[in-house]
């Protein structure tokens, strides 16, 4: 893998300077939820950052891209790790996820996690690709797919995920109709089934059916915007809130369409 920058695919949502100061000042700690709004839920949320889960981003970052980015995942913990120890809410060798861990999956598209909750994704260097003259390659619909499954896949699927995958197969083979055992026919059956199922255990998870998606469609395609805008309004319409799932279909396919076209 070449060490060029990688390109931001969503803002790490390090959170406000000023939002910090004033919980620095409230003596308070900043929990996951103030560093990455919107894309943490649930008990993570509320748990605070601690300088061990902070260390273990950076060298998972320093990993895969050979350094830390600027603006990214890793550096915003460390900013919200180290005011929680200077305030004392937080010990130096405290880990506040360990159990559960901190990673980043290598792919073309990088999704970065913390306890299974995507917080970032980027777009790493084309390793096949000269790093003096080159532009990496567009990413493809069935990878937009396979970073979904990264951030999404411990989820079961929904009806409103069904409808995505539909929608992004259809754009990436030209077809109307769904292919028999294809992706969507999958993800149809396994929302089906999960609306019978009797707990989460018995469910079939996002990942179970995304895995591999480049294999598994017939045709691919480079992710364009109108590809997109389609697989949102599926994804949207079949959800009661209509709101996209975070890391999910829809919006992968939209994070690989802003990398397509800023490196257009």
């Amino acid at each position: 893998m070449s060490q060029g920058q990688p390109q931001p695919r969503r803002p790490s949502a390090g959170g406000d300077q000023q939002q910090h100061q004033d919980q620095d000042q409230a003596g308070g700690a900043i929990r996951y939820g103030d560093v990455f709004p919107g894309a943490v839920h649930g008990g993570l949320a509320e748990k605070p950052v601690s300088p061990q889960d902070a260390a273990t981003m950076q060298s998972a970052e320093n990993l895969v891209f050979g350094a830390t980015l600027k603006g990214g995942p890793a550096a915003a913990m460390q900013s919200a790790a180290s005011r929680n120890e200077r305030t004392g809410a937080v010990a130096h060798d405290q880990a506040t996820v360990q159990k559960q861990g901190v990673c980043v999956p290598g792919a073309r598209v990088v999704t970065e996690f913390v306890a299974g909750q995507a917080v970032g994704q980027y777009l790493a260097p084309d390793a096949d690709a000269d790093a003096d003259d080159a532009a990496p390659s567009k990413i493809t619909i069935g990878e937009a797919l396979e970073a979904a499954s990264f951030a999404a896949g411990r989820r079961p699927v929904e009806r409103s995920d069904a409808a995505a995958i539909q929608a992004a197969e259809v754009r990436a083979t030209g077809l109307d109709v769904n292919v028999p055992g294809g992706l969507a026919a999958q993800a149809q059956k396994a929302a089906d089934a999960n609306e019978r199922a009797a707990s989460d255990r018995d469910k079939t998870m996002l990942g179970d059916v995304l895995s591999n998606a480049t294999e598994k469609l017939l045709a691919d395609k480079a992710v364009e915007s109108e590809d997109a805008a389609r697989v949102a309004f599926a994804e949207a319409r079949n959800k009661e809130d209509a709101t996209a799932r975070p890391g999910g279909v829809a919006a992968s396919m939209a994070a690989a369409a802003r990398i397509n076209r800023d490196t257009a």
